[in-house]
Formats: structure tokens, sequence, C-alpha cells
């Protein structure tokens, strides 16, 4: 899908994870990293262990429920983010296999941005960094038999 929104714009041959050289696949890695640090970050004032998960395997070293609910928020923050810098022309510059600095400058300013981005959750409008937080507390509830787990599905 993100090959068809970019056609003409950038040149994107599909998702590379681990040591990607390409624009497109740098940046996305380098965003789900940031998102990642969040993600780990609610799970743990939430009291939750973050290498218990639900839909990831548990692995040695892999912090599975970080994992999980990273997938709620991917789009929404990460993907949205580097397909906008895109389509408005903001150059996604790699040199030596790695992002510029001038990139990553901008990408972290528009990733803190998209964060402070509010979205409608539970009839109100809250910033996402709050809803990320919200969700891992409501896992913790769900765990303590307090009532029902519902992802977050956010508008694009």
């Amino acid at each position: 899908m993100v090959k068809l929104i970019l056609e003409g714009k950038q040149e994107f041959k599909g998702r590379e994870r681990r040591g990607a050289q390409d624009p497109v696949n740098s940046a996305l890695n380098y965003g789900y990293g940031m998102l990642y640090t969040n993600i780990w970050g609610a799970i743990v004032l939430a009291g939750l262990d973050p290498f218990a998960g639900f839909m990831h395997v548990d692995r040695p070293g892999k912090p599975s429920l970080v994992l999980d609910l990273i997938e709620e928020f991917r789009q929404q923050v990460v993907d949205r983010v580097v397909i906008a810098m895109l389509q408005k022309g903001t150059e996604i510059e790699v040199k030596e296999g790695k992002l510029t600095d001038k990139t990553r400058k901008t990408l972290i300013g528009k990733f803190k941005d998209r964060l402070e981005a509010t979205e409608s959750f539970d009839g109100r409008k809250l910033a996402i960094k709050s809803i990320i937080q919200r969700q891992a507390r409501r896992i913790a509830s769900f765990l303590r038999g307090e009532g029902k787990y519902k992802a977050f599905i956010g508008k694009w």
C-alpha cells in the first residue's frame, strides 16, 4: 500500500527492516525506534512487564508486550509522519546508508508533533501520547480482570 501511495514521489520497493539503505525504510525504521521507546515507557509506567506479550512469541531478550502494543500506533504515528513528509515534498536524505542529521532532526520534530496531535478516544480529544499511556493502563486493568481491552483504531 505504501508503494502505491508514494508512487511518483519516492521509489519504494517494499519493506526492509534491518540494515535498510533506502530513504523510506530508513525513516520508517528510525521512527519505529522512537515509537518503541515511548511504548516501552508507557508499559513500565503501567506496572507491566515489557517482555510478557500476547501476540508476539516470548523469546529471550524480546520485549513482546512492547511489540504487541506498538502495532496499534505504528501506522498512526510513524507511517503517517513519513508518508506526509514525502507527500509534502520533504526530502528524506540518506548518506552512507544512514539518515542525515538534517533528516533525523526533521523526523524527530514531526514525530513529536504527531505524539502531541489529538485523536478521538473514549468520546474525548486526547493527545496520542496520552492514548498510548491509557492503552498500557487498560492492558494492566484487563490482566487484573477489571475490564475488557479494546485496541485503539485511529482515523487516517
